[in-house]
């Protein structure tokens, strides 16, 4: 009988394992690349719940402005077309650090990426940034 109770015990404690590691590693479907950053505060999901970034005066034609609390980048590549990245480099998971000369640069490794589509311009990065959601209401934007 030990050995039966011995094996059922293993057995139990695989399953809770596995269940407990698949639980970890599932996702919501709604994954931006941000798990691949470390010391992820709260509430810094990536959701916006309509709330306000920034006003539309805020962003630079041809730039852009990092907001690295909500690890997104919204960028004005032409007068009045909004457009918003994640933050997060797609080479290593590094905070992208400035927007300039119409790309967004990241300081770790020297990638850049396109203003107008998140495309890479320049590696090692070999992935876009993806592509995050705002609403630009009147002056303001949001988050979607």
């Amino acid at each position: 009988m030990t050995m039966g109770s011995t094996r059922r015990t293993v057995l139990a404690t695989g399953a809770a394992g596995t269940a407990a590691l698949l639980v970890g590693c599932g996702g919501s479907g709604d994954d931006d690349g941000s798990d691949r950053v470390e010391e992820a505060s709260p509430g810094d999901a990536g959701t916006g719940g309509g709330e306000e970034l920034a006003k539309t005066a805020d962003i630079p034609v041809g730039g852009g402005r990092i907001f690295k609390d909500r690890k997104v980048v919204v960028t004005q590549p032409q007068e009045g077309d909004f457009k918003a990245f994640s933050a997060v480099c797609t080479h290593q998971g590094c905070i992208v650090s400035s927007v300039s000369d119409e790309t967004i640069d990241c300081a770790c490794h020297g990638s850049k990426f396109k203003i107008t589509d998140g495309a890479v311009v320049r590696g090692p990065a070999t992935e876009p940034l993806p592509a995050e959601r705002i609403e630009v209401a009147g002056n303001s934007i949001q988050l979607a």
